[in-house]
């Protein structure tokens, strides 16, 4: 029979760990309610100056792979579809896109009279001088691709491809489009993103109106977005953690010519 003072020292522990609070140690924000951690997420990112953002999103356009440093002056970063990657730099309103030769190539030679990706009038020229048109590419497409290759374009304010390329450097539009939950929500499961614990909170029953995990130490910053209907997940990091932003040097820059090619997945 075990000694009277051990059986209470025993029967102490089996309460203390049964009494064990999850989120001692935390920001206490596991025990607030689905609703009330939501706003406190929202409430950190909408107060943060800068993050990183990186994963797939999926719009009707396609899929795009995006690792984007982002802030309120501009952001640095690189975009992925089915047929590309590129990078794209702002500063302030200065747009920027440098891809490789391949990217060039495929915009010349996909370019067709007065689509995204042509001069918008028939017989239009390209940066090779060739007519535009949707063969394959010439040798002059290829030595223009080239020169292209690993500079920057500054893309022109009016370019019908501006508005939807600067969105993918737009801190809170992109914030604002990848944090919307949906349908009624709920609390999830506690978890780690990378080494850091979270909270789920939960939109839909089973996760339809996305889940998005917020940091249970420190700020509550939201640390991961995943889509409902599998569209797309996204991790947010380097929060407030600022990095440097300028325009590129006058030799890296070259001008395309003519429209530049739209984005599509």
């Amino acid at each position: 029979m075990l000694p009277a003072a051990l059986c209470v020292g025993l029967a102490a522990a089996l309460t203390a760990c049964a009494k064990e609070d999850p989120d001692a140690g935390t920001n206490g924000v596991g025990r607030l309610e689905a609703a009330e951690i939501e706003r406190k997420a929202r409430a950190a990112a909408d107060g943060a100056v800068s993050v990183r953002l990186a994963g797939n999103l999926v719009s009707k356009s396609g899929t795009y792979r995006l690792d984007m440093r982002l802030k309120a002056q501009g952001a640095t970063g690189s975009v992925t579809t089915r047929k590309s990657t590129f990078e794209l730099l702002r500063v302030g309103d200065a747009l920027y896109l440098k891809a490789g030769a391949s990217f060039w190539r495929h915009a010349e030679s996909s370019a067709e009279p007065g689509d995204a990706g042509g001069s918008g009038e028939s017989g239009g020229s390209g940066a090779s001088g060739e007519p535009t048109r949707s063969t394959g590419p010439t040798e002059a497409d290829i030595q223009a691709a080239d020169k292209l290759d690993g500079k920057y374009v500054k893309v022109p304010q009016d370019d019908p491809s501006y508005k939807q390329l600067r969105g993918f450097t737009e801190m809170n539009v992109l914030l604002k489009g990848v944090l919307e939950l949906h349908g009624d929500i709920r609390k999830g499961d506690r978890d780690k993103v990378g080494k850091v614990r979270t909270i789920k909170v939960v939109g839909g029953q089973r996760g339809e109106g996305g889940t998005l995990d917020v940091s249970l130490e420190g700020t509550p910053f939201p640390l991961q977005f995943a889509r409902g209907g599998g569209g797309g997940a996204v991790v947010l990091s380097a929060w407030n953690q600022d990095f440097p932003l300028a325009e590129p040097a006058k030799e890296d820059i070259l001008d395309y010519g003519r429209q530049l090619p739209r984005a599509s997945g």
